[in-house]
């Protein structure tokens, strides 16, 4: 009896945990969506309430920008993005941190530079703050795809 319990509450917490990090993904998948959109918008209220304060936010070009950088140059349409499409997207989760990668190809229109196409590989870090989600770094290459 004590071993069918055992195994039972073993089976249990087992089930679990394996929920909590499948509700983890799914709600990162969720904010990762949002950044998308907010990218796209260059809605300021939105965009903030995806990163943390001490974003770092790394260009294939080298440029790295902190959060009010990176906020700033949507809002002001320094750079904007008419489209963005992510494929191959993939999310580990250690404790309240999670790694995503994905391909990233977007449609540009950046003030100065006119039109313009975009392919990138993307590493997203995510922190979770409570519930929430919230970028703390990205780094993206070029793709040679």
């Amino acid at each position: 009896m004590i071993k069918k319990l055992i195994f039972a509450m073993t089976f249990l917490m087992a089930l679990s945990v394996f929920g909590q990090k499948k509700n983890d993904k799914d709600a990162v998948t969720d904010a990762a969506e949002k950044l998308r959109l907010a990218m796209i918008s260059g809605d300021k209220p939105s965009l903030e309430s995806l990163i943390l304060p001490e974003l770092t936010y790394g260009h294939s070009s080298g440029n790295i920008q902190n959060a009010k950088e990176f906020v700033e140059t949507l809002v002001t349409k320094k750079s904007v993005f008419e489209t963005i499409n992510i494929t191959n997207q993939n999310i580990s989760i250690v404790g309240n941190t999670a790694i995503l990668r994905h391909h990233f190809y977007a449609k540009t229109n950046d003030l100065g530079k006119g039109p313009g196409d975009v392919t990138l590989d993307i590493l997203l870090v995510w922190v979770k703050t409570g519930n929430n989600w919230k970028l703390l770094a990205r780094q993206a290459v070029k793709s040679g795809k």
